[in-house]
């Protein structure tokens, strides 16, 4: 009953809207069109930019001459505006008489701008950044080249690398550590969710090959608008489309990688992949295939890194397709299938080092077990988009998705009763309806409502790949209605402001825990009853972004989040503290609520960008991990992280660019719940949440039209905050996540030449200056099985040919 009533309270704002739209319909049913065409200062066609009425839900996308055409317009003066990723954003006033049609040109100029920058991560629908206000970073096509061209085939380490306020890349193939501001992140692929967050596995960044991203949205803070999981923030990844003006086209490229120490046979690798596009009348494709097998890694010194967990001696299939197909200009559906698949077939074992003095290193041996990695990870959807096709010129989104995912982890001889290897499955299945209605269409006041329902079922389990289960499995049923309301005011400030009703099941049958090792002893075996956990929680947002000046464009938000985090691990030990529990209405199970409150602005002032930002995110129940008798654990005790990001872009000249960013973050749990934070009982957040400070800098120079270089800086900082273990152990010295972490500073490096118009080679290298260094997690971990050193330099070269 208590769910219907709040499914009624959040829709009674809708059924406001609605007839204040339908009000202002029946006043406007003169109509008229707007017509006309994109291109560059040189006169080419812009095909695919999303040209719009600014403040209204009408719009179309340029045709592949350039042209479009907006019909339906009630008479009135509109700013029409043409938005384009890489472009200045472009306006024009046009007024629109009853029964004509009102023409313009749009001229649109190439742009660094990151504010320019069209997202539709924030809130499901197409905006410019400058309008939005949260802090958001999206890596485009460039950027996403250039740094692939460093670290082929591993996203994880170009987002560490390129993402202020993200955790740096450990070189593993997980990527625990890595979290954004100091909290939890879902990733998401064209919007379907990779995370795993009712069995957190840290495998997914690292879930689909960069070959077949177009571009990267991350969205930083708690944020509900895809649900469960998005503690500090998302990230999209948002695949290819079609190449615009081709029937059939397509790029072949082949590539070669190896380190530069102690070069031998063994550690070379090789990549290919295989794209085909094209669009003909009202269908359009692109199909993809990638292969990309890894030698073995060392590191400055010439050692063979260790290969737990590992990236050398892999092999990554990826398998694409999206078709799409025009039913009308307003109408079109589209498909997508991907398939990727990443796992280690090693001639090398662990040798553990000595913490502190000597590094964990690979000698050959025989590993066993099955080959560790993601098994597989299949993703696909099946979208219908509307444009004004309901009452009310109300636009449509319906889509409904499927993942499939498994991934295993190693061997682990002693921490299983008899030796055991886990491995996660979960599966889910989604259906996503979006709608959007304009309320207000004016010069003064403009607004729209984004509003819809999510409902999905993810079934997630972790066993061990001999059958014994260890987190049972977990049936999650969710029905989220959503509204999300945006409105310009005075056309100077955006307001947003929206909310969430989370209504979510979980189903856990009766289970039997592990048998697994705590201290000195195995415990467990123990019966537990199941039942059904129930969560009814609504979550809000809201935010001001003031938009006259590009060199003052402040904003404000506030935003929560809903997560289920960790409730594989709980369920798995059954206890509370150190007290066994017969039943998992016992456990605390209770979710993760964050509130995440920041202030920002960006500024452009002529060839110089700046962006600063301040944030702080509260949960009165947090999920840290802390290791209580060797065995990690989720810490429910009240959080406060807080933290700023500094960014800075200069185009010195036309064909000279550099920059930079830093990002600080820090946290802690409150243990005597009194709301300080500060007290000599609080402590701080271990090093699996925070990450040391990060600063990255960049130059970018194109000496000649054909050829770009690239320079790319980056520098992890220190962070010591805790003491060593009061009785060391003879593996490790410091608990889990709690190991002094020094500061290490690296240079890469890249090269791209366009030899013809068809053929173009490049060259990256890793780790420039060959550094001796440990990452963050091996140093964090604290122990001698996981201190491993970096990769020394390694070079990638590449040839690709298109056609």
């Amino acid at each position: 009953m208590n769910s219907i009533l709040r499914v009624r309270r959040l829709y009674l704002p809708l059924l406001f809207f609605w007839l204040l739209s339908g009000s202002y319909t029946a006043l406007a049913q003169a109509v008229g069109a707007v017509q006309g065409r994109v291109s560059e200062a040189n006169g080419q066609a812009l095909p695919g930019v999303s040209v719009v009425l600014h403040g209204t839900a009408l719009g179309a996308a340029a045709q592949a001459d350039g042209s479009f055409q907006i019909d339906g317009v009630p008479a009135g003066t509109y700013t029409v505006e043409a938005r384009f990723v890489g472009y200045e954003t472009q306006r024009q006033t046009v007024v629109v008489a009853e029964g004509q049609t009102a023409t313009v040109a749009l001229v649109l100029a190439a742009s660094a701008a990151q504010l320019n920058e069209v997202i539709v991560s924030a809130s499901r629908r197409a905006e410019t950044i400058s309008e939005t206000p949260v802090s958001v970073t999206v890596l485009g096509p460039k950027e996403i080249a250039v740094q692939t061209a460093i670290t082929p085939g591993n996203i994880a380490a170009v987002l560490g690398n390129a993402v202020p306020g993200l955790g740096l890349n450990n070189n593993q193939t997980g990527n625990f550590g890595q979290t954004l501001r100091g909290r939890n992140v879902l990733v998401l692929v064209d919007g379907i969710p990779q995370s795993t967050p009712l069995r957190a596995g840290s495998r997914d960044i690292r879930t689909i090959d960069p070959a077949v991203i177009e571009r990267i949205e991350v969205i930083k803070g708690a944020t509900s608008i895809y649900g469960n999981g998005a503690d500090g923030g998302l990230i999209n990844y948002i695949t290819k489309k079609p190449v615009p003006g081709k029937s059939f086209g397509g790029q072949t490229t082949l590539g070669m990688n190896s380190g530069l120490t102690g070069l031998s046979g063994n550690t070379l690798g090789y990549r290919a992949s295989q794209q085909f596009y094209g669009k003909r009348r009202a269908f359009d494709y692109v199909v993809s295939g990638s292969y990309d097998q890894t030698g073995v890694f060392k590191d400055a010194r010439g050692e063979v890194i260790s290969p737990e967990y590992g990236l050398g001696e892999t092999k990554a299939y990826n398998g694409f397709a999206k078709l799409g197909y025009d039913l009308s200009p307003k109408d079109r559906v589209e498909g997508m299938y991907n398939y990727f698949s990443s796992r280690q077939n090693s001639d090398y074992v662990l040798r553990p080092g000595k913490y502190g003095q000597a590094p964990a290193i690979g000698v050959r041996g025989e590993r066993l077990g099955v080959d560790e990695g993601t098994r597989y990870n299949h993703n696909a959807y099946l979208t219908y988009r509307g444009e004004q096709r309901l009452p009310l010129r109300t636009s449509v989104d319906l889509t409904a998705y499927w993942q499939d995912f498994r991934t295993i982890y190693g061997v682990d001889r002693t921490f299983f009763e008899g030796g055991g290897q886990s491995e996660i499955l979960s599966t889910k299945r989604g259906l996503r309806l979006n709608l959007n209605t304009p309320v207000l269409t004016g010069e003064r006041f403009n607004a729209d409502i984004t509003y819809g329902l999510d409902v999905l079922q993810d079934r997630t389990s972790q066993s061990l790949v001999d059958g014994r289960v260890w987190a049972p499995e977990m049936n999650m049923r969710n029905l989220a209605p959503y509204a999300q309301l945006r409105s310009e005011l005075f056309t100077n400030v955006v307001l947003k402001a929206g909310a969430r009703l989370e209504n979510i099941r979980v189903g856990v049958d009766d289970f039997q825990t592990l048998r697994t090792q705590r201290g000195t002893t195995y415990e467990g075996g123990d019966q537990v009853r199941g039942g059904t956990l129930s969560y009814n929680t609504a979550v809000y947002n809201a935010g001001l972004r003031y938009t006259r000046y590009r060199w003052l464009n402040p904003f404000v938000s506030y935003s929560e989040s809903f997560s289920l985090f960790e409730l594989g691990r709980t369920l798995r030990t059954a206890s509370v503290g150190t007290k066994k529990v017969t039943s998992i209405a016992e456990l605390e199970t209770k979710p993760v609520i964050v509130r995440n409150y920041e202030a920002g602005l960006n500024s452009q002032l002529g060839p110089v960008n700046l962006g600063a930002v301040y944030y702080i995110s509260r949960s009165d129940l947090g999920a840290n991990l802390v290791q209580v008798d060797g065995v990690l654990v989720p810490q429910r005790l009240p959080e406060r992280v807080w933290g700023y990001e500094l960014t800075l872009d200069y185009a010195a000249l036309p064909n000279l660019s550099l920059g930079g960013s830093y990002a600080w973050v820090e946290g802690k749990s409150d243990r005597n719940d009194n709301g300080s934070f500060n007290d000599a009982v609080d402590v701080y957040l271990n090093s699996t949440r925070i990450t040391p400070p990060k600063a990255t800098g960049y130059v970018r120079y194109t000496p000649i039209e054909r050829l770009s270089l690239n320079l790319n800086y980056m520098r992890s900082g220190r962070r010591e905050r805790f003491q060593p273990l009061a009785s060391p152990t003879a593996t490790a010295l410091y608990a889990s996540g709690e190991g002094p972490i020094k500061p290490f500073d690296l240079f890469n490096f890249s090269a791209a030449y366009k030899a013809t118009e068809s053929i173009n080679v490049g060259f990256g290298v890793e780790n420039l200056f060959n550094k001796s260094y440990y990452s963050t997690l091996a140093q964090f971990y604290g122990n001698n099985s996981e201190y491993t050193r970096g990769n020394g330099a390694r070079l990638n070269l590449r040839v690709g040919v298109s056609f």
